[in-house]
């Protein structure tokens, strides 16, 4: 699962329980992107920081994992890219790449979506309040396009984001429920989001 987990919050958190447990998973790994080529710069903490937090947050999970594959600054990292070098060090290893329902739908324009396809099955999570019958459109969308192995992940839809949380912090208002307490403490400790 990849993200800039700017923080790392609970729906992050569920979403990977719920995937571990429905498709029977050996393990989730956390891969915060180092530049990711579909956002722009913004302010926030920095790549260490949110490896950090990640760590903190799945620490006390035996099967959830850290990865730092696509932490680089130095340039963009895409998907295909990844679950390339993935695949040619464990090639007998299947992947399954956890996204959000708002990431299928525009998932015909990111670098290589055939190639993530040939590669992966594609697990989709209903997010931000998308109705049942759109992620379902948007997976058969994909599934005829691409020839893909899409699989609904059922996992309760939280109205939770990265962004409000960084925008609360701000404002001086509680996020603590929102992030697991170590990264809640870290966050605090280290001052980070008190200005955006």
């Amino acid at each position: 699962m990849g993200g800039t987990f700017d923080p790392i919050h609970i729906g992050h958190l569920i979403l990977g329980e719920s995937a571990y447990e429905q498709f029977g998973l050996d393990r989730v790994l956390f891969m915060p992107s180092g530049n990711p080529p579909h956002k722009t710069k913004r302010h926030g903490a920095s790549n260490s920081e949110r490896a950090e937090m990640v760590r903190l947050a799945i620490g006390n999970n035996p099967h959830f994992e850290l990865s730092l594959e696509e932490m680089h600054e130095q340039g963009y990292i895409y998907t295909k890219e990844t679950l390339r070098r993935l695949r040619m060090r464990n090639p007998d290893t299947d992947y399954y790449f956890i996204m959000g329902a708002d990431s299928l739908v525009t998932f015909h324009m990111w670098n290589g979506p055939q190639e993530i396809c040939d590669q992966c099955v594609l697990v989709a999570a209903v997010r931000d309040q998308m109705a049942e019958k759109d992620l379902d459109e948007a997976i058969r969308s994909v599934r005829e396009r691409f020839h893909a192995d899409v699989r609904k992940l059922s996992s309760p839809n939280l109205d939770i984001s990265s962004h409000t949380i960084r925008q609360w912090r701000s404002e001086g208002r509680s996020i603590r429920y929102y992030v697991t307490d170590p990264v809640v403490n870290y966050i605090y400790e280290n001052g980070i989001y008190e200005r955006l």
